[in-house]
């Protein structure tokens, strides 16, 4: 008989029992070495296992009467099934050592195969064919068997082939290295495998896997969960062995389609109930879910339903698993009847309000893979109550829209994320709702304005970056308009304290520039003097893409050319509406200048430009690179000078730039070049119809043209500017002295001179006389002094009163007083205290804000004289006027920055007052120079003053020690926010002061309340009167304040992501650490130093019936969160305090809790997963 002779090739008959009888009793964990001579015969034929297995296989039919029973022939031929089942365990576990090769892993792939062929064939129970162990250790053999390196990259110094001997199969061993430790050996004895290699060992294991699925169909493991769960383990892994290409069929010829089908066979009625196998669906088998449902659609709709919820409620927080399962849950919801799929939609819904964080994320995940299907029609299957979750609609409205102010800023951004993705979809509906929510006038003024600020002003970096993405697609898409106020709030965001917001920011206005044009420079430029370099290098980058790799000559541009037009209408707005950016502009070509990027083609390509209509803009990129420059074409620019001096009409900006040319090109020009350009100058400034910004740069240029020579630019100076002053000072005289003259005033050309007056006097101060003087001083104030004589020591001006001038000229004049001031230190000790009162009693606003410049100017010449006059002008910061507190606000940071100014007296507060100006642009203002400028040259500048603002807000003066700086009583008025109408500006300043500290900074300053205010109550320091109780609770409430809490003991947010890299695990470690001892350090002081005090406190608010006991017992449930299970013991000196305590504390969980059973009760009121059905579902399926 065939079987016979192919099992004489084992040479059964040679092993010994006793060899036999050790196998089993180790049950196939471990085997002594077979006889070296019987194995050697065994492996003789390498062919030896495949035959014996195809002369097994038609034994194992037992749907064939004919056959005869296998172990019938055996028991007559001799042949033993415990000693065939001992060899076999022998070849697959020596494919389990180390390293095996080649032949070995064939063997045992082989050997395995044939084991799983036996316990097929009808009797091998009763044989005791089958043990647990070796059945588990055979489903493992694939896995094991397989190189899991096959993919990797071969190491160079193992590039010998796999192919040993031809006749055996062996493979040739690598070099052997010294020996080290263990972990480096496994890494070292590497077997690589060839092509063919791998094809032979693919072959192994789909015998394995098809005879495996023979078995299954018979073979129960109902009783058998350990081999069921190894077997569902084997099947799930293989699924994703190899590609396949197009859908999952019945063909069964790939190893995925065969795990499938095992899967399949799993959930069958003679395996049990399959709840395990669910599992392996649920994740990653949805293919083959789908395939079933097409075959059996009513027995298998009620499994989609609860196949979803399975799905959704096995979710994790890892983006890559939420999107994948996001696109499985779309798939099986395609596949379900509108009243399923509305019914999922509402289950969803409660599902999206849970209060796990991976929950609400996930369900923003599906929600938009739901959008990118095709919107589902109501139709008469649908009950009534569902038919409103059909519509996309509800998905926007409700899941999407409803997240944007989640408790979580990972939720709340990722809410932002998917409203901007709506509109990017193909789905009209889905842009059509999102229009619906805008379309709204309501929407419109609370939304977009107020909301969409909150949000790109989120705590959380990456909150701001989803907003800034979802305020440029409503942009974008017109569902806001592009106004300047809904522009700014992307263009803002260019200067964010993240450099990652900064760059996103910059990015969406890349994304808006053709409808945004302003909007664009203003965020983008201003970023080229950003703190940080990369943000620098963007906005650089910016402006290089945009703006100068468009800039061709005359004959290469086209109007079609969309890139180039939008280069020159950028430029065009730099030469009108956004002058005020051109300082960041010449930093960005100060930055190019070294790097030669303007090159020869590039300046005659731009000289090509200036005539015409873009001659403006090519007249400042030429102002701002002619000084860094090859050689310029000078006759071009002269050319353009001389029809600049005799045309009529002056363009104000470029004649500026052709000036700022001028200068640049002063030492290159010949001497009498210079001196027709210096004569055309003096008399065009002669004749005073110049605009003043002219003015200003022809006396610029003059004072270049005289430093172009040095040798003679002091009497160059002297000649001109000195002229010019003498034609102003005769210019005055008629109009001041003259009888009359101040009647027929010409308004225009007297500022003119006055203008020309200050800015020549700069630079020739010994042409300057005391006549002058008095001349700039009678614009600004009568007087009976006559201008020859002088001013009498014992009688100094007050102020400027008020005369027949009008306000313009004495601004002009004010400006112009400052200028010679700056020259003369004797008249500046003069002038100094009337500019002083003018702040203070002044009624024109352009004087006033003037005189605010001229004293900054001054302190930086005159630092020690000016600074006992900062008071005066820091009181600026609460003028009625808002162009005077923001040009205070502006100075004052100026002067901080370079140090002209130190923060004494009631500096500081009266800074931080302009926190709450009523003009939030002020206010923002004020935020950004406390921060981004002040605060990090002072690092301790806010906890440093942090105790002294609850005196000073309070306008409390009774401590010794604090809030007693001088100020007049108008000024403690001015600055006061006391009283309950301003506790919510007072706690705006505290929150804002609190959320810059350090976690150093917020537990010294908690001791140092607790010792300088707190404890000054306790020991009488303090008068207890209705100003203290203000201040205590004011300070309670402060303690109160989650800006209080150290952030190490907040740990990360709730619902950021956890990061998966190694090293942020091991900051994560580090973090639970530090949060540990930081508690500990926190629970001590607050043993030694707060508990105490807080006993006192409380004590003597009880014995005065104290309002301020409530702040008290409001900061206690607050602060005792942390140590809810040790009231009683810290306060052990306080029973009542600690029943009281623990009372609210109990109150407040209760509260909790209600709120989070009433989440969960909506939830589980839509859930439809009985674990009976489940498993009836699965059954179904298996029985394909």
């Amino acid at each position: 008989m065939e079987l016979i002779r192919a099992l004489r090739l084992l040479k059964l008959n040679s092993v010994s029992t006793a060899w036999v009888d050790a196998v089993w009793d180790l049950e196939f964990t471990h085997t002594d070495p077979l006889d070296p001579v019987i194995e050697e015969e065994i492996k003789e034929d390498p062919e030896v296992f495949k035959t014996i297995y195809m002369q097994l296989l038609p034994f194992s039919n037992e749907d064939d009467d004919n056959t005869q029973s296998v172990w019938v022939v055996f028991g007559e031929n001799g042949v033993s099934a415990k000693t065939l089942v001992a060899v076999l365990s022998y070849f697959i576990l020596r494919a389990k050592t180390k390293s095996p090769s080649l032949e070995q892993r064939l063997c045992g792939l082989q050997a395995a195969s044939l084991y799983f062929l036996l316990l097929k064939i009808p009797g091998s129970v009763a044989n005791k064919v089958y043990h647990q162990i070796l059945f588990d250790t055979c489903l493992n053999m694939p896995l094991k068997c397989w190189p899991q390196d096959s993919g990797k990259k071969r190491k160079k110094d193992s590039l010998k082939s796999s192919q040993g001997d031809p006749k055996t199969g062996k493979r040739s061993k690598p070099p052997k290295k010294m020996e080290i430790d263990d972990d480096e050996d496994d890494e070292e004895e590497v077997v690589y495998f060839s092509a063919q290699d791998l094809l032979k060992l693919r072959e192994g294991i789909v015998l394995l896997v098809r005879t495996l699925l023979r078995l299954l169909e018979r073979f129960s493991l109902r009783d058998k969960p350990q081999s069921a769960d190894s077997c569902v383990q084997l099947f799930t892994e293989l699924t994703n062995f190899e590609p396949v290409i197009g859908d999952i069929v019945d063909q069964l010829q790939s190893l995925p389609e065969l795990s499938y089908h095992g899967l399949g066979l799993l959930c069958s009625t003679i395996h049990g109930e399959g709840d395990e196998v669910s599992m392996g669906y649920s994740k990653k088998n949805h293919s083959l879910i789908l395939h079933i449902v097409d075959k059996q659609r009513e027995a298998t709709l009620p499994l989609l339903r609860i196949l979803v919820q399975h799905i959704c409620h096995q979710m994790v927080e890892k983006s890559e698993y939420r999107a994948s399962g996001a696109q499985a849950v779309g798939k099986l919801m395609a596949n379900m009847p509108c009243q399923d799929y509305a019914a999922i939609v509402k289950w969803l819904y409660s599902y999206s309000r849970n209060n796990k964080v991976a929950f609400r994320m996930f369900a923003l995940d599906v929600a938009m893979v739901l959008l990118e299907q095709s919107e589902r029609d109501v139709d008469n299957t649908v009950d009534p109550e569902l038919a409103v979750f059909l519509p996309h609609r509800f998905l926007v409205h409700n899941i999407i829209y409803n997240h944007r102010n989640d408790v979580s800023p990972t939720v709340r951004g990722h809410a932002l994320h998917c409203l901007a993705q709506c509109l990017e979809l193909g789905s009209q509906n889905a842009t059509k709702c999102v229009h619906e929510l805008f379309s709204n006038s309501m929407y419109i003024t609370t939304e977009t304005l107020t909301l969409f600020k909150k949000h790109v002003s989120d705590p959380k970096t990456n909150a701001r970056k989803s907003a800034l993405e979802t305020v440029m697609s409503l942009l974008k898409h017109g569902v806001i308009s592009c106004s300047a106020e809904n522009l700014s709030i992307l263009s803002d965001r260019c200067r964010d304290p993240a450099v990652s917001v900064k760059k996103k920011a910059m990015q969406c206005l890349m994304d808006l520039l053709a409808v945004i044009q302003e909007a664009w420079l203003r965020g983008v430029l201003p970023a080229v003097m950003d703190s940080e370099s990369s943000v620098q290098e963007k906005a650089l980058e910016c402006l290089d893409h945009v703006v100068i790799a468009h800039i061709k000559s005359q004959g290469k541009y086209r109007d079609s050319d969309a890139s180039q037009k939008l280069a020159w209408e950028l430029l065009g707005l730099l030469c009108e509406k956004c002058q005020d950016l051109s300082r960041y502009f010449s930093k960005a070509f100060s930055v190019w200048a070294p790097q030669q990027k303007f090159t020869p083609t590039f300046v005659n390509g731009l000289l090509s430009h200036t005539e015409g209509e873009r001659a403006a803009a090519a007249w400042l990129l030429l102002a701002k690179i002619a000084s860094c420059s090859p050689k310029l074409n000078y006759g071009t620019i002269l050319d353009t000078w001389e029809n600049t001096i005799r045309s009529p009409v002056v363009s104000v900006t470029m004649t500026c730039h052709i000036l700022s040319v001028l200068g640049d090109i002063a030492s290159n020009l010949n001497d009498d070049t210079k001196s027709r350009i210096v004569d055309d100058l003096m008399s065009w400034l002669k004749t005073f119809s110049l605009p003043l910004e002219v003015i200003s740069s022809c006396v610029d240029t003059l004072v270049r043209f005289a430093r172009s020579d040095n040798t003679q630019d002091t009497l160059f100076l002297n000649r001109f500017c000195g002229e010019l002053v003498s034609v102003c000072e005769s210019y005055l005289s008629g109009v001041i002295l003259q009888e009359k003259g101040a009647e027929n005033i010409n308004e225009d050309l007297l500022v003119k001179h006055l203008y020309t007056l200050g800015a020549a006097s700069l630079h020739c101060p010994s042409k300057v006389g005391k006549r002058i003087f008095l001349l700039v001083q009678s614009v600004l104030t009568p007087s009976e002094q006559q201008p020859g004589e002088d001013l009498p020591a014992s009688q100094p001006l007050s102020q400027f009163k008020p005369n027949s001038m009008p306000t313009v000229v004495r601004a002009h004049a004010v400006i112009t007083l400052g200028k010679l001031c700056l020259q003369h230190e004797e008249l500046m000790l003069k002038y100094l205290p009337v500019f002083a009162r003018e702040l203070e009693v002044g009624t024109e606003l352009a004087v006033r804000s003037n005189v605010v410049v001229v004293m900054c100017d001054l302190c930086v010449r005159y630092t020690n004289t000016v600074t006992r006059y900062i008071p005066n002008i820091s009181a600026c910061l609460r003028d009625k006027d808002p162009i005077v507190r923001e040009q205070t606000l502006i100075m004052l940071t100026n002067l901080l920055q370079e140090e002209y100014v130190k923060w004494k007296g009631a500096l500081f507060f009266r800074f931080a007052i302009a926190l709450v100006d009523p003009d939030p642009t002020i206010a923002d203002l004020c935020e950004y120079c406390l921060v981004d400028l002040l605060l990090k040259k002072s690092p301790l500048m806010f906890s440093q003053h942090f105790i002294e603002c609850i005196f000073h807000f309070n306008s409390y003066e009774k401590h010794k020690k604090y809030n007693k700086f001088p100020q007049t009583e108008s000024e403690k008025s001015k600055f006061s926010l006391k009283g309950p109408q301003n506790q919510g500006k007072r706690f705006r300043i505290y929150r804002f002061l609190l959320k810059n500290f350090t976690d150093e900074q917020r537990f010294n300053i908690t001791t140092k309340i607790c010792q300088d205010i707190l404890a000054s109550f306790v020991d009488s320091e303090l008068p207890l009167d209705s100003d203290g109780s203000e201040l205590l609770a004011d300070t309670f409430d402060i303690l109160s304040l989650k800006e209080m809490k150290l952030t190490a003991m907040s740990g990360p947010a709730a619902g950021e992501e956890p990061q998966e890299d190694e090293m942020a695990m091991a900051k994560a470690v580090l973090q639970v650490a530090q949060k540990k001892l930081v508690s500990q350090v926190q629970k001590r002081n607050f043993v030694e130093n707060v508990i105490p005090i807080i006993i006192s406190l409380k004590n003597m608010l009880e014995e005065q019936h104290s309002p301020v006991l409530k702040h008290l017992m409001a900061y206690l449930q607050v602060t005792m969160q942390e140590y809810r299970s040790e009231v009683k013991e810290l306060f052990a000196a306080d029973e009542q305090l600690a029943a009281e305590v623990e009372y609210n504390l109990k109150q407040f969980e209760k509260e909790k809790q209600q709120e989070q059973q009433q989440m969960e009760n909506q939830l589980a009121n839509f859930t439809l997963s009985p674990r009976r059905n489940v498993s009836q579902a699965y059954t179904c399926i298996g029985k394909k």
